[in-house]
């Protein structure tokens, strides 16, 4: 039986011409291309409220079938603007409301774009709290910096750019095949 991949992105951006947005759904498009299905969480317009632990999901807008969708992810392609030298506050109250059910075993792709110049940080910050969840954080990892400069009508401009986002949904399709790999296997 052929294994069909679902990659989901999750775009914690709340900006309506959001750099991010558009570097996970250039990411989502390359995972397509790969023969991968594809689905965007993108949390600018999903309604969220502030996580609380003490509110049932059903009480939560949009939380419960969030979670779902990431549940049903073989892969995972997450990416934050750099707030302040760490990821947003809308993706940070969404994977709040996440945990290992969401993430275990399950590869993870980051991408981080900045306005200005930094993304180390935030990267650290992105894949220390997604293993956190037990995600399986893949090497391959994506910031870009300056962002205006790449961006073009929704489109990422720089091939080099173009090129790493491509590998690291690529990375992320391969992750999911080899853990699809050991599951059949029985390890």
């Amino acid at each position: 039986m052929e294994f069909t991949p679902l990659v989901v992105g999750v775009t914690g951006s709340q900006r309506a011409t959001s750099y991010t947005r558009q570097a996970v759904e250039h990411a989502l498009a390359a995972a397509e291309r790969r023969g991968a299905d594809t689905d965007h969480v993108d949390l600018g317009t999903a309604d969220l409220p502030l996580y609380d632990p003490d509110r049932d999901l059903e009480a939560a807008g949009d939380a419960e079938a969030l979670l779902e969708r990431v549940r049903a992810a073989d892969a995972v392609l997450v990416g934050s603007p750099n707030y302040h030298s760490s990821y947003s506050s809308t993706f940070r109250n969404f994977h709040d409301y996440c945990g290992f059910d969401e993430y275990e075993d399950t590869p993870v792709g980051l991408v981080v774009v900045a306005g200005g110049g930094t993304i180390g940080s935030p990267l650290d910050h992105l894949r220390v709290t997604m293993r956190g969840v037990h995600a399986d954080v893949v090497a391959e990892q994506v910031g870009i910096r300056d962002a205006s400069r790449y961006f073009e009508d929704g489109a990422l401009t720089d091939d080099d750019l173009a090129e790493r986002v491509d590998d690291l949904a690529g990375a992320v399709i391969d992750a999911a095949h080899r853990w699809e790999l050991a599951d059949q296997s029985g390890q």
